[in-house]
């Protein structure tokens, strides 16, 4: 396969990619060709530049997927201010949170969100914009032209779980996001001719991709939001959709239903992440997509995506999560930086131009992330020690081994425990919890959460906790499984032992 050009430009650019009169983008708004994504791009940004905010202001949206959502990435980067995509399933704690903790200047939502968030919740001098004020920044009358952004300048903020604590933001360059666009639009074969149904988050590193890949191929891409199969499936048919993307639960849902043959054979590519396909699932979506190639992978937000298997060897290599992706070199390391040999599990290592420039404001968390490549990397400089145990085969195919940290990854999410545990515990119903990650055919994992009641209730008031939690928290965070117990166990040094109750929940 031929190298694609690993020269990175201003991520705004990814506008000029089509064909002026080729469609780019489909919403409930309508059609827009290149030539009108590129008019509304600098429209857009004009409209955010006119609002007087200093270089590098973040700013935050928490919207659905309309023509404003796909289009802030490219202008927020042309305008010189950092785009901070917030998840629309969060609820308010988390939302404030990312708001704070970004410092964001402007935050684009629906009045029925905002109404959610009080006063303090918005940071100082934190600009809310609803609806009505969106609208005007699509029809802003001026307009900028394309960027001379330095690449290496910052563009995203991506806000992603981690095993303790509150969401960390990702801080991705312009040429992060611009080279994770080419080398997927390469690996995947896309071409103008594509139309790409994004039925992901948006504020998810797989979702916005499914944008930004596509522009770069000159693609067009159809942003949707569904609540049942039904709909994924008359989008398909609708669009003549020839490029999905999905995450384990989705495509779960996917196979079990009816399709209408001329919908299955439009479809040229199915694309995972966020866990592995189980063999079964992937047996059955070759039966029923016999004109798609399969292209299973593993990414992180803090390097975008390290791996693709050719779809050639999935039959051979179901459980493989392949090789690295183009501009990714991706190692199997030991704890002292050695390389691995073949059989031997290691921590997956990632080096090269896609690797994020830390997380945002966290200095101490980007030294344990973010860390020398080992010596004998081919790039060097900084890598992701992704905390990911892999081992790689005599033919250099790796495959996943286990998650080192305490994570859990249910529906292509990444989910912290602390958080689904502090708002258990600040319900008043749980004097103690422990959330943990447990097998599921649908979920890739699900959540159990270990509870010990508080004094002032009982097992009976599982109904008030559940209600609560739905309340503070979204719906892939919600415990599938809650299990009571008087006492927690404890470690010699007193802390909760986690290990032992996943041992007991797993036995």
């Amino acid at each position: 396969m031929q190298v694609p050009d690993s020269t990175p430009f201003p991520l705004d650019h990814l506008s000029l990619r089509g064909s002026p009169d080729a469609t780019a983008l489909i919403t409930r708004e309508g059609e827009l060709d290149y030539a009108g994504l590129e008019r509304s791009v600098g429209s857009v940004a004009a409209a955010l530049k006119a609002r007087g905010l200093e270089a590098g202001a973040r700013v935050a949206s928490w919207l659905p997927k309309t023509r404003m959502t796909s289009i802030l990435p490219l202008a927020c980067a042309r305008a010189g201010f950092v785009h901070v995509p917030v998840n629309p399933l969060l609820k308010r704690a988390q939302v404030a949170h990312i708001l704070a903790d970004s410092g964001a200047r402007l935050f684009i939502t629906g009045h029925a969100r905002l109404a959610t968030l009080t006063q303090g919740d918005l940071p100082d001098g934190c600009i809310p914009l609803g609806e009505e004020d969106g609208a005007a920044l699509l029809g802003w009358g001026e307009t900028l032209p394309p960027s001379s952004a330095d690449p290496d300048d910052l563009a995203a903020l991506l806000y992603t779980s981690g095993s303790t604590g509150r969401p960390k933001g990702v801080m991705l360059s312009h040429a992060n996001m611009w080279l994770g666009a080419v080398s997927v639009a390469h690996y995947l074969g896309l071409t103008p001719e594509d139309r790409t149904l994004a039925v992901l988050p948006l504020s998810f590193d797989y979702g916005q991709n499914q944008l930004l890949s596509s522009w770069a191929a000159g693609a067009c891409v159809i942003p949707i939001e569904y609540i049942a199969a039904k709909d994924v499936i008359r989008a398909v048919q609708r669009h003549d959709v020839t490029t999905l993307a999905g995450v384990p639960p989705l495509w779960v849902q996917l196979i079990e239903v009816p399709w209408p043959p001329v919908a299955t054979l439009a479809l040229r590519r199915l694309t995972n992440s966020g866990g592995r396909l189980p063999t079964s699932v992937v047996r059955r979506m070759r039966e029923l997509f016999p004109a798609a190639e399969i292209f299973s992978m593993y990414g992180l937000t803090e390097a975008f995506r390290s791996t693709y298997l050719d779809p050639a060897l999935l039959g051979e290599h179901p459980d493989s999560i392949g090789t690295a992706i183009p501009f990714a070199e991706v190692m199997v390391a030991r704890a002292d930086g050695s390389r691995a040999d073949p059989g031997e599990a290691g921590e997956l290592v990632h080096a090269g131009p896609l690797v994020a420039k830390g997380y945002w404001n966290d200095p101490v968390r980007t030294a344990q992330r973010f860390k020398p490549a080992p010596p004998d990397s081919i790039y060097g400089g900084t890598a992701v020690w992704s905390g990911d145990q892999v081992r790689a085969d005599e033919q250099g195919l790796l495959y996943f081994v286990g998650r080192a940290d305490a994570m859990i990854k249910t529906s292509g999410n990444r989910v912290s425990p602390t958080e689904v545990e502090e708002a258990a515990v600040a319900s008043g119903v749980v004097a103690e919890a422990v959330a943990l990650g447990v097998p599921d055919d649908r979920l890739g994992e699900a959540i159990a959460l270990i509870a010990r009641p508080s004094p002032s209730h009982g097992r009976e008031s599982e109904a008030e906790l559940r209600n609560h939690l739905k309340r503070e928290l979204p719906n892939f965070m919600q415990p599938t499984h809650i299990l009571w117990r008087s006492e927690l166990p404890r470690s010699p040094n007193g802390k909760l032992d986690r290990e032992r109750l996943k041992s007991e929940i797993s036995a």
